[in-house]
């Protein structure tokens, strides 16, 4: 296939691509990028500035919502106030737990859970709800598990970090531990499969989401025990496929692309980054250099994937999609950078521009997605400090959001050209999410929407 042809056919595989303008369907946006195409949220907010509505919502999470239509869908992890009498966890002779910022450190050997302190004593109802977009009322709450916790977690997140994905017709909540659910708009449950229990390096929890492409939807279960990706049927939770994987915990969410009429679901992690024939999960392509406790999630566009890491050292692969086999340090590397990447944080890809933050911390990079020039590196964003979240895009702006409460807004470009800094009496570990004329955002104990009351 020419190249300008497999280019022009390289596209993210995403549910409601024709309503982009005014969903956020999945975590990281209509097209997987953090980007919301034709969109126009206010670019300055406050507690009451262009405040449509504040929501408190029950339990606590770093789940990004998502939107469809007129529904916001959330998944919260819910204390009961039921105590149980679990003895305390084994400590574990590894290295001390590092104070934050960042989902933790640490090495782990594989098969142990790693916990630290006391193992969970209450029980916790794990549950997805459903937010009336105008107004923030609950429509309906759905539980689909009850049950104490086998592990805790980071101090810096809950039990409930995993986003929902949602099709028009059905909302796939994923719990990792707890199950991957399928419910209707209506909150009805419709199946749900257990695939066991997870253990995380040290206990820190779990985070990543599911990712959908036409009947098809992939989990990655990679964690301190026997690793697998797996795609089931959206219809029924029918199993479709499984591979086996070698990985250390892995927080990033897999990415599903086309390049040359093929569907690949790629996973970013510790040791390899691997790609995976969507329809049967054949390994098309693998390729080393990421770094350790991989959370940040891929990008890709015009035939170029995108992996980033940033724990105990850097890494940045811009990697040919038209490839297969082992691309390791191959002619298939566009480009690559090794200095001030992001822990949590996962990139941006918008306007031909690849943004990114440094470590967990209020540095922004920019970078020419195509050729991996550098336009900005590492420069600090004032009035901010500490960043979890993800930045996004829409309408010309991108919007930084920090652990602190702060919102700092830029103009999309070569350079830091900051429009507003907007504070927030909320802290925020979730990302953005962004639909229409609406900038939607989780804290700790609340939801905004801001946008033409």
């Amino acid at each position: 296939m020419k190249p300008s042809i497999l280019l022009s056919a390289v596209s993210l595989l995403t549910a409601g691509i024709s309503a982009a303008d005014n969903n956020w369907p999945q975590w990281r946006g209509p097209q997987f990028n953090g980007t919301a195409p034709g969109a126009s949220p206010p670019t300055a907010f406050s507690e009451t500035l262009n405040l449509k509505w504040k929501a408190r919502i029950p339990g606590s999470g770093a789940s990004t919502p998502i939107v469809w239509g007129d529904k916001i869908f959330i998944q919260t992890a819910i204390p009961k106030g039921k105590k149980t009498t679990a003895p305390a966890a084994e400590e574990k002779p590894n290295e001390p737990l590092p104070p934050p910022p960042g989902p933790g450190e640490g090495r782990l050997r594989r098969g142990g859970g790693g916990m630290r302190g006391e193992k969970p004593t209450d029980v916790y109802q794990f549950a997805l709800l459903c937010l009336d977009r105008a107004s923030g009322k609950e429509i309906w709450q759905k539980v689909v598990r009850e049950e104490l916790p086998h592990e805790g977690h980071h101090r810096d997140h809950g039990f409930s970090s995993h986003s929902p994905v949602a099709d028009g017709e059905h909302v796939y909540a994923w719990f990792g531990s707890r199950g991957l659910h399928c419910l209707d708009m209506q909150g009805n449950v419709k199946w749900s499969k257990d695939l066991g229990k997870l253990q995380t390096r040290n206990a820190f929890g779990e985070g990543n989401s599911p990712a959908l492409s036409g009947h098809v939807v992939v989990i990655n279960w990679d964690h301190e025990g026997e690793d697998f990706i797996a795609a089931f049927n959206k219809k029924d939770g029918k199993e479709l496929w499984r591979q086996a994987r070698s990985e250390e915990t892995t927080w990033t969410t897999p990415l599903i692309v086309e390049a040359g009429g093929k569907k690949q679901v790629i996973v970013s992690a510790t040791n390899k980054i691997r790609s995976y024939e969507l329809e049967n999960g054949k390994e098309i392509w693998s390729c080393g250099g990421m770094t350790g406790n991989v959370v940040p999630t891929p990008v890709a566009q015009d035939g170029i994937f995108y992996a980033i890491s940033g724990f105990r050292g850097a890494a940045l692969l811009a990697i040919r999609l038209d490839r297969t086999g082992d691309l390791t340090d191959s002619d298939a590397i566009a480009w690559k950078h090794n200095k001030r990447t992001p822990y949590v944080p996962s990139p941006l890809l918008t306007g031909g521009r690849l943004y990114f933050h440094s470590g967990n911390d209020a540095y922004l990079s920019i970078f020419d997605a195509k050729d991996g020039k550098p336009l900005l590196e590492a420069e600090r964003v004032p009035g901010m400090s500490g960043i979890y979240s993800s930045p996004v895009a829409a309408g010309g702006h991108i919007y930084l959001t920090g652990r602190d409460g702060t919102v700092v807004v830029v103009k999309a470009g070569d350079k830091l050209e900051i429009v507003s800094t907007n504070k927030l009496d909320e802290a925020f570990e979730a990302s953005p999410a962004i639909a229409g004329g609406d900038l939607i955002l989780r804290g700790h104990s609340a939801v905004y929407c801001f946008g033409a009351k």
